[in-house]
């Protein structure tokens, strides 16, 4: 059974008996997920999104893009178009598998890990993970990697608030805090 499947067949249900919803549409489900990494080293050397986009394509099973400068900032040395990163968006199948492969190998391989915040997740209910490095991701080449960076991990759903946001997480086997 596929990650989509069990999400399906039996969260849904659950979820919308333990929320007291009368509608199954009413449940809480994922929308995508956003993957983000900053390279602020970009503005000296411009082969470092080069290396970023292949990792992140890596990770994410499909292909990111660069995300550029709004407006200039002086003290950071950045001009308006400049290449300050990568991002990758997910939904569908691709979403499910990373979700699955985030929740089952990626979080317990964490470093002192105890547990997600509840402050994690913001008033709309989507919840927000930054991972100190790119190496936890088991496609990683350890060998491959010029420098460690970090990643932005945000699965958006569209649950109103931030307690069936939470519910919600829990039942996709998110550990919490105690």
């Amino acid at each position: 059974m596929t990650f989509q499947e069990f999400y399906n067949q039996e969260i849904t249900e659950k979820l919308k008996k333990e929320l007291n919803l009368k509608n199954i549409m009413a449940v809480p489900k994922l929308i995508k997920i956003s993957i983000n990494v900053g390279a602020g080293e970009a503005v000296t050397n411009k082969n470092v999104i080069e290396k970023i986009q292949e990792q992140m394509s890596t990770i994410a099973g499909q292909k990111s893009i660069i995300t550029k400068a709004r407006t200039s900032v002086s003290a950071f040395k950045i001009r308006k178009g400049l290449a300050i990163g990568v991002k990758v968006t997910l939904r569908g199948k691709r979403m499910y598998q990373f979700l699955e492969k985030m929740i089952k190998i990626v979080i317990p391989r964490l470093k002192d890990f105890r547990g997600v915040s509840e402050s994690n997740i913001d008033q709309n209910g989507n919840l927000n993970i930054g991972f100190p490095e790119q190496i936890i991701f088991p496609e990683i080449d350890f060998d491959k990697i010029d420098k460690i960076r970090g990643l932005q991990v945000t699965v958006v759903t569209n649950a109103k608030n931030k307690e069936k946001g939470k519910k919600l997480f829990e039942m996709l086997g998110i550990p919490f805090k105690k």
